[in-house]
This record gives structure tokens, sequence and C-alpha cells, in this order.
């Protein structure tokens, strides 16, 4: 990704003015919501941690179906953190992405980050959307799917190719066997009229919503669906409608690869800790050959080639992971010690009975969502002229969505998300984000009539908000707080300057944010 520059047209300051947000009074459109089932009262309990002690839990029955009613019931589980304040806006419904993420932490997690005083003045509701996490039932297609030690993801064999199609297709199968009459059904507008069944029990009129990358789009489809339902939203790392989903996936390899090379450049400028060399040419050359190693003699039978991918793919989501990678990187190749790199990934790579599940729903709903190519000389056709400019992840990126190529259910059309009726909405987004392209913020800021777009620029992090970024956060707070946005008149409606770059381990300085490592541990991967 080239990098990037944002300017403010005829101002020099990061914001030019403000204005207040003005309420919505149009219909949504050509997009049609279904109906929504009688809803029932929650019973909040007392579920508390000691990271977020007023948190409370309860369920909500909702319809599998929402096209009918009345047709058989699935339950959500739900968070909250109540408000305290005289001064009351209403519920704040957050959601961290994926799809397939649990948002039931993040709403304890957000009520603590924000300024008290604006946290206050909310119900944060967090939610298990259908079929993750406490939500019942949780789909889990295929146990230990992404074991180790898996094929190498670089197709440059047929019998690799063969070995990695019998994969995904075993999983798109084992789907279809499991939950074949709940997959037509896990889809992202179904998951938005589950949060107008989520208003409805709150007793709520209208919802404040705060989405994290493919929450951004679970956001913008709301808003399409209900724009009079919609008080304020704040869509941060911000999907591309237009791409939904096969060339979104696309366009982030080319953004990953970018992101793999800035760390490379990283590791360079810090030779005296980790002394791999000062060109980062010649470290990216260090570390294929780490990967080359790898997929003849996997690290402790735990670390091959694909799993090397999985290890390090973090790092294009939040460089605060720079350092641990970079340590692991340095002991295996310099040491010719795999231990740090095992550790790294049972840390940041490891998938877990909560990863299956996560992974099993992020497949149902973008295999649903929108038509994928159903024949694989495309895919391979496509992926290998990607790689050719990008070959960090792109085979492996392309096999993680590839069961949609032999998907069991028919697919739906994306929603268009343009809008004219929803109230001046919120943008965040850093310039050289790799898992949501900037392009795709600028996108969303021409089809959101009235929305403000605050750029991060140099970021690269993906989810910035609530981050350790004074700049970007002050402007979340005032919106939450009057509803104010900032107008610039340009393209772009305010611009904060990037944290500092992340400091390797051996140094005292710190070499990240505890707020930005534990949103980004709530958001995952791979959203």
């Amino acid at each position: 990704m080239k990098k990037r520059a944002v300017a403010l047209c005829g101002a020099a300051a990061v914001v030019a003015g403000m204005v207040t947000s003005i309420p919505a009074d149009a219909s949504a459109g050509s997009a049609t919501a279904p109906r929504t089932a009688p809803t029932a009262k929650l019973a909040w309990k007392k579920c508390g941690t000691s990271a977020y002690p007023t948190l409370q839990c309860a369920s909500l029955k909702v319809p599998l179906d929402h096209s009918n009613p009345y047709s058989e019931r699935i339950t959500l589980a739900l968070s909250r953190v109540p408000h305290t304040a005289k001064k009351y806006q209403g519920p704040l419904l957050v959601n961290p992405g994926g799809p397939g993420g649990s948002g039931l932490t993040l709403a304890g997690f957000v009520a603590s980050a924000l300024p008290r005083a604006v946290a206050a003045q909310y119900d944060v509701i967090g939610f298990d959307p259908r079929g993750v996490g406490a939500s019942k039932p949780a789909l889990d297609c295929e146990p230990g799917y992404s074991d180790p030690v898996r094929p190498n993801s670089v197709p440059s064999t047929p019998a690799l190719e063969r070995a990695n199609l019998t994969r995904v297709k075993s999983f798109a199968k084992a789907c279809a066997a499991k939950y074949a009459e709940l997959l037509p059904y896990i889809d992202t507008v179904s998951a938005v009229q589950d949060m107008d069944a989520i208003r409805l029990a709150l007793g709520a009129k209208k919802i404040n919503y705060f989405g994290y990358s493919y929450g951004t789009y679970l956001g913008a489809v709301y808003a399409k669906l209900h724009p009079d339902r919609v008080r304020r939203l704040v869509l941060d790392s911000v999907v591309d409608p237009t791409g939904v989903w096969y060339d979104d996936n696309l366009a982030q390899d080319h953004a990953f690869n970018d992101r793999h090379l800035a760390f490379m450049s990283w590791v360079a400028k810090h030779n005296t800790a980790y002394k791999l060399g000062t060109d980062p040419a010649r470290i990216e050359a260090k570390w294929y050959a780490m990967r080359a190693a790898l997929a003849k003699k996997p690290a402790d039978r735990k670390v091959g080639a694909s799993e090397l991918e999985d290890t390090f793919l973090p790092g294009g989501y939040y460089n605060g992971y720079w350092p641990y990678l970079a340590e692991a990187f340095a002991a295996y190749v310099n040491d010719k010690n795999a231990d740090p790199l095992v550790e790294a990934y049972e840390n940041f790579a490891a998938v877990d009975a909560a990863g299956d599940n996560g992974y099993s729903v992020y497949t149902a709903v973008q295999c649903r969502d929108a038509s994928w190519p159903r024949d694989w000389d495309q895919w391979r056709a496509d992926n290998w002229a990607a790689h050719e400019k990008a070959p960090f992840m792109t085979w492996s990126n392309a096999w993680y969505n590839a069961p949609c190529a032999f998907w069991p259910t028919d697919s739906l059309r994306p929603v268009d998300v343009s809008n004219h009726a929803v109230p001046p909405a919120l943008l965040f987004q850093a310039t050289d984000d790799a898992a949501t392209p900037y392009e795709g913020a600028v996108t969303v800021h021409h089809l959101l009539r009235g929305s403000s777009l605050v750029v991060e620029q140099g970021g690269g992090n993906h989810g910035i908000t609530l981050s350790g970024n004074t700049c970007l956060d002050k402007y979340l707070a005032t919106y939450l707080t009057d509803g104010k946005v900032p107008r610039s008149g340009g393209e772009v409606d305010a611009v904060c300057e990037t944290l500092p770059a992340p400091t390797p381990l051996t140094t005292k300085a710190a070499s990240t944010t505890a707020r930005g490592s534990t949103l980004h541990g709530l958001l995952g991967h791979r959203s």
C-alpha cells in the first residue's frame, strides 16, 4: 500500500469546525426490513469480572427466521454496563467485528475506556451475535480444523493444492451436515434484525451503535434498514461495502503485504536489538528462508509454514505485537532457537474452541452474505496473480475463505448501505490499515450522507479508538456527549497523527499501551 497523506481542505489545523447532528426523518430507501417478533423484557443478572465488575448479563430469545416471527427461537447472550448519570442517552450497542467475534466483554472494555462522564450516560450493551460464543446454538463445524501442522498454504505443487482443497471442502461439508437448518439464517441481515430485537427488549426507540471492523458493515446495514432507529453511529476501521466479500479479501492481500514490509523496516531500524541487519529487503529474505525451513521441518511439530503465517498475521493488525514477533524471528534465525517462535504461535495464533466457533460463524456469514466464485479456476488465477505481488498472506487468506467456493447455501445480495436518512455518523480510519484498507472508509464516507471521517495519519493498526490515541478519543467523546462531528469542507474532516512506533522489549520504554493491547485482544484477527 502506498504511503497515504491526507489533508484538510483549506485548513492547516486538525479540525476546521463542528456541527451538531440532526435526527433521522426518512425511510431506508430501497432496502426493506423483515417484521420483528414480539420481544420479552430482559432479566439482568450480575456477571462482573475483576476487570469489569459492573457487568451484567441477560439472554434474549429471537426468531431463527425473522421473516416468520413465530418460527423456531434461538438465544442471544447479552451484557450490559448500566448508566449511572442523571443524563441518560440510551443504549450503546458495541460490536468487535469478525464476523464471529464475541461482544460480551467488549461492553466492559468500552465502558471503562471511555471518559467516565461519557460512559455514565449510556447503557453499554454487548452481545454475542447469533451462532457466537454464549449465544445458543453456537456453531462449531469441525472442531480442531486449524490444528497444526496444516499443509503449506502456497500450492506450489498439485499435491499441495489438492491437500488444501480437501481441507476446505471437508469443512464446508461438515457445516452442511451439522447445521443445515441454521446456515440459511446465519448472515448479516439476520444479525441486524437481532439487534433490532435487542432494541425492543431494551425498551428503546433508538439505539446508539459503535462497531469495529466487520462491525462497521453490521452497523451500516442496520442504519440502512432502520435509519429512524439510529441515534448515533460510530464506525472504526471501515469495511468497503462495495467489495463484500471476495474482492475485499483480495484487497487485503496487498495491504497486509505492505504491513509486513513495514514490520521488516521496523526490524531493520532496531538492528541493535535483533541483529537481523539494516536492509529491510534482506531481512524479508531471511523471513522467507525461515518459512521455507519450517515447511520442511515444523518447529516442535506445531509451527510449519502455514502456522508461521498465522503467527505473524496479527502484527498486520496491531504493531504492539511487533517486538514479540521480532524476538521470535531473531531467535530462530540467529540462535537456531525455535522456542520463542512456538511461544509466539501459542500466544497469537493457536486456535481454541472459541476460535473454532468464531471461524465457523465467520465462514457461515461471509459465504451466505454475498456470491463467491464457484469455479476454482478463478480462485487459482486471482490468487496467484495477487501472490506474485503480495506473497505474505495471499494464499493463507485464500484458503481461509475458500470454503465459500463449496458452501451449501445459496448466496444473498450485499446490502447497498448508501443512506441519506441516517443522522451524521462518525468514521475513524488509519491510513495504512491492512484489514480494512483506507479506500473503504472513503467510500462509506461518501455513501453515508452527512458523515464525518477522522483519519489517523500514518497509522497501520486495525481498531484505533480507545487504543491510546487521545486525539482520536477526543472526537469520539465529543460525539457521544453531544452529537457533534468535525467538519472541514474536504474529503477528510479531521486528522490525528499516529502513535509512536513500539520499541524493542529490551529497552526500558514500554513497547505498547495496555489499553491498545486489551482492545486488540478483544477484536481478534481475520476481522
